[in-house]
């Protein structure tokens, strides 16, 4: 049976390298619907797609029948200025929402890389992030409601604006990370945060990984609020950090200026203050930092450990990796490493000694991308958490048939 709004595939719609049978492309949730449920009920495999930016992400799925691109799901569904709250279907991206949003002097506080391509479904299926994190917090903390597509064709819906639930689960966290494992985001709720009058972002350079992780403290213990820190790794054990505040001009001054004398205090060393120009520079800095080379891995570790993972971890992988770009977020205890992996057995035993140094302390390595050798022999996930039993349990729920995106998550849900 021929589905719904559908094509041949063609290079763009290649999933870690592998070929879907048909495309699709609904034009509506209705029309999605129909395409989940007609494809699960005749036994083809079903993965997902939006801006494509995080296809990498995860394991290659073990059949793929069906690719279902939610570009044309583009509309803002509802804005309500007054309840800081937007409804968005999937296919629209950051970029459009963020000039929707504007002229009410809102925003979505989720600044992941490449906002012109990065989808609401993508980020949310992802869970991806940026910088902003440090002040906002992740997709978690920001989504309040979400209808899905679920593997029968059934369209639920979960939190804010709830119309159908799917008993027992927090639909909207049980969605974020997921990677179309579950379902079909068709539309997501989030909360807003007005935008700022005034922003200043300062750098330091040259900090040792000690004097990063202590500055990351100060800040929490001087109750000082940065939109964003990011520290750019430059070279074995340095790094320039860069902290942004936002808000109205008043609360902004004063809170730069209270960091500034901080570091000369702690750190003793400049706090510059960057124009607006150098200021986007810099920030557009981190966004390529986080797409560098054709291996990338998330490092996840204690804040206060960055002296521990600088020496275990990061110095290791850049050596297996011969050039490497690295950005870390101190306050949150993330860190982004990318390049190319020209000796996919040194950067695979660079992966496996990291993980092990990482898990004693609780710590994660999550390889974002990778060219196949790097895969072949380097598990993207690493081992298994506790609750992969409790995983496996959630997808037998929403997928019993395994249809969706099969073998793409953790444990090979």
């Amino acid at each position: 049976m021929t589905l719904p709004a559908s094509r041949p595939a063609v290079a763009e719609d290649l999933v870690l390298g592998m070929s879907p049978g048909v495309v699709c492309e609904p034009a509506s949730v209705e029309e999605a619907a129909a395409i989940v449920g007609e494809s699960c009920r005749s036994g083809r495999s079903v993965v997902f797609a939006g801006g494509g930016t995080d296809l990498d992400v995860g394991a290659r799925p073990e059949t793929l029948d069906v690719l279902l691109r939610t570009r044309r799901l583009d509309r803002v569904v509802e804005h309500a200025p007054s309840d800081q709250i937007v409804i968005a279907e999937a296919g629209v991206t950051l970029g459009a929402l963020a000039r929707a949003l504007a002229p009410a002097g809102q925003r979505l506080a989720l600044d992941p890389p490449l906002p012109e391509r990065a989808t609401v479904g993508g980020v949310v299926a992802a869970n991806t992030f940026g910088p902003r994190r440090a002040r906002y917090g992740s997709v978690r903390d920001l989504i309040i409601g979400v209808s899905i597509v679920r593997a029968d064709g059934v369209v639920a819906r979960g939190g804010g604006k709830v119309v159908k639930n799917v008993a027992g689960f927090d639909l909207p966290k049980l969605m974020v990370g997921s990677l179309g494992t579950l379902g079909l985001i068709a539309t997501a709720t989030f909360r807003l945060h007005p935008l700022g009058e005034a922003t200043a972002t300062l750098l330091s350079a040259g900090l040792k990984a000690r004097d990063v992780a202590a500055l990351g403290g100060r800040l929490r213990e001087a109750q000082l609020e940065p939109d964003s820190v990011a520290a750019f790794r430059t070279g074995t054990d340095r790094f320039d950090l860069a902290v942004r505040f936002e808000g109205f001009a008043r609360g902004v001054d004063e809170q730069r200026a209270r960091f500034a004398a901080l570091v000369a205090r702690d750190v003793r060393t400049a706090c510059d203050l960057l124009d607006p120009a150098a200021a986007g520079e810099l920030w557009a800095r981190q966004d390529a930092t986080r797409r560098a080379g054709t291996f990338r891995a998330k490092v996840a570790a204690l804040p206060a450990s960055l002296e521990k993972v600088e020496a275990a971890v990061l110095a290791p992988l850049a050596e297996a990796l011969g050039t490497a770009s690295c950005v870390c977020y101190p306050t949150l205890g993330f860190a982004f490493v990318g390049g190319e992996a020209a000796d996919a057995a040194a950067v695979a035993a660079a992966v496996a000694a990291a993980r092990t140094s990482l898990s004693g302390a609780g710590g994660s390595l999550v390889i974002a991308a990778a060219p196949e050798p790097v895969r072949a022999a380097a598990d993207v996930w690493g081992p298994p958490p506790a609750a992969v039993a409790l995983m496996r349990g959630v997808k037998a729920r929403l997928d019993p048939q395994r249809r969706l995106a099969p073998g793409r998550f953790v444990g090979g849900i």
